[in-house]
């Protein structure tokens, strides 16, 4: 599958309606709403304090909204935690990464998830399937062109873009609907954020949309097939990056131009 051309036709995958979360007196999202299409990349931007943050906690469970409905394929889903999310498909990326810097490549991407031994051995004494492990670490890095020596090195061995490939490949690996991710270059060098950037396109192909955070505008521009704007706890516009300059879309992010100025075919 690869970057779909004609998105407008494509199915929704996930939706919010009408989000509201409040913190007290604060209101961190107030109306949101959102759409993500199958096979497509959307970014999603906003300043800070713009409920981007919040936005993306709703979506992958960490948060639950005050009130709103969200859907999965045009079902409605209520999630009480980020396991429900991942029960139901959805997996995160965070900044921070998650891993396990003194466990292996294997260990680390099945963290949690570990494949046990058959019979017995697995069911009643719990023992690990390494091998397993090993093999089907090995098929997924593949899958995405990550290029690392051995899936049994320890993780604190490897560069911050190796690192983000593991937990990309994680993802990858068990999501059935979407893959999250959250500022997935932003601790990262020139050569690595874009070594990301390509795993980032490797997982859309792979048939899986892909929700990105990211502060960096470049890197936004250059694999967004869509961008969601978020401001002052509301969906501001949905933009087309093709068709809007980068300067007009950060004014719309800052409310310096309002959205009505910008021309139709901008907005996606």
């Amino acid at each position: 599958m690869t970057a779909n051309t004609n998105l407008s036709a494509a199915p929704l995958v996930m939706q919010a309606r009408n989000i509201v979360k409040r913190y007290g007196q604060v209101t961190a999202l107030d109306g949101v709403d959102f759409e993500l299409r199958a096979g497509e990349i959307l970014a999603v931007i906003g300043d800070n304090g713009a409920g981007k943050s919040s936005l993306i906690k709703v979506l992958s469970g960490a948060v639950t909204p005050d009130s709103g409905e969200m859907l999965l394929d045009g079902k409605p889903v209520h999630f009480r935690s980020p396991i429900d999310a991942r029960r139901a498909g959805i997996e995160t990326v965070y900044q921070d990464l998650a891993v396990a810097p003194a466990m292996s490549i294997a260990e680390n991407l099945f963290l949690g998830r570990e494949i046990l031994r058959p019979g017995v051995l697995g069911k009643v004494f719990r023992l690990i399937d390494k091998p397993s492990m090993l093999k089907e670490a090995v098929r997924h890095m593949n899958e995405l062109k990550i290029g690392i020596r051995s899936m049994t090195q320890a993780v604190e061995t490897l560069s911050g873009g190796q690192r983000q490939g593991v937990a990309v490949a994680r993802s990858a690996a068990f999501a059935q609907h979407v893959v999250i991710m959250d500022e997935p270059t932003a601790a990262l060098g020139v050569k690595e954020g874009n070594m990301v950037l390509e795993l980032i396109r490797r997982v859309r192909d792979k048939g899986l949309p892909v929700i990105l955070i990211s502060h960096n505008m470049p890197h936004v521009f250059e694999v967004a097939d869509r961008i969601h704007i978020q401001r002052l706890g509301r969906r501001a516009a949905v933009v087309n990056p093709k068709k809007i300059s980068m300067s007009d879309t950060v004014a719309i992010m800052t409310g310096a131009k309002p959205v009505e100025e910008i021309p139709q075919d901008c907005l996606a």
